[in-house]
């Protein structure tokens, strides 16, 4: 989730791409979720054209802390998990979603996943709004209640594998490495980020931590169906099916800087 502000943008070096264990079903929720994303976005993708008119929009959809807390917007809780601050805040989203979504939604079923997603992200949106209680800054994204998925992800398949892109100036490297790396060097980063930050920060740092912490508690009962620390040990800690094949380090060509003329 991101305060919404023209001025926020997003440095990455380290990129998760990809997972080495695409699911066993179709996800159809996940797919769901993201054409839905995706079509919302494009539906008001002509109003950043407009910044009068889009922060009308915002205003009228995104989460309002001081609203909710005043008792009015309420639906801001729900529908802001919907909506964007542009195009790289809604492709990092969604390809953390694609990522993650599937092998939990392969887990839990399509309604159960689908109803995950959803309260791991009110219930972000409610910690952003308790948190944050006099803000009249728009709050919008769907990273909330990604971070949900993440968690969850984290404790029912701490090893498998993620390839990630590392970017080092002119150089760009692929890895593969345990979700468990990937995923605590990202909650290490929004801890981090909430206690440089705070309320000043246009990330909504508190809102990811409490989803993340939402999903992973939320998951606890289907891990322990499975057999807990025992699932890990049949498993590996991977989801229970093959991975896909490719290397596991891979040197994309490197880019050299030109002498002008």
């Amino acid at each position: 989730m991101v305060c919404f502000d023209r001025r926020t943008w997003l440095h990455a070096m380290l990129l998760p791409f990809r997972d080495k264990n695409p699911s066993k079903r179709k996800p159809f929720v996940t797919y769901g979720l993201i054409a839905i994303n995706g079509l919302v976005f494009l539906a008001y993708w002509p109003l950043f054209n407009d910044q009068s008119a889009l922060h009308e929009f915002y205003f009228e959809w995104a989460l309002i802390p001081i609203a909710v807390m005043n008792g009015h917007q309420a639906l801001g809780l729900l529908t802001s998990m919907f909506l964007h601050g542009g195009i790289i805040h809604i492709c990092g989203n969604m390809l953390a979603l694609h990522i993650y979504g599937d092998n939990l939604e392969d887990t839990l079923g399509h309604v159960p996943f689908l109803l995950f997603y959803l309260f791991c992200g009110v219930a972000a949106a409610v910690a952003h709004t308790a948190l944050n209680p006099t803000s009249y800054v728009p709050t919008v994204g769907a990273s909330g209640a990604i971070a949900g998925v993440m968690g969850g992800y984290m404790l029912m398949f701490p090893k498998a594998r993620i390839d990630i892109l590392i970017f080092l100036v002119f150089i760009i490297r692929v890895f593969s490495v345990s979700a468990w790396i990937v995923l605590g060097i990202w909650i290490v980063l929004q801890f981090r980020g909430a206690a440089s930050y705070g309320s000043d920060s246009f990330v909504a740092y508190g809102a990811h931590i409490a989803g993340f912490l939402v999903g992973a508690v939320l998951i606890v009962p289907a891990w322990l169906r499975r057999g807990g620390t025992r699932f890990w040990s049949v498993t590996g800690g991977h989801p229970d099916h093959p991975e896909a094949r490719s290397a596991q380090i891979t040197r994309f060509p490197t880019v050299r800087r030109r002498k002008g003329r």
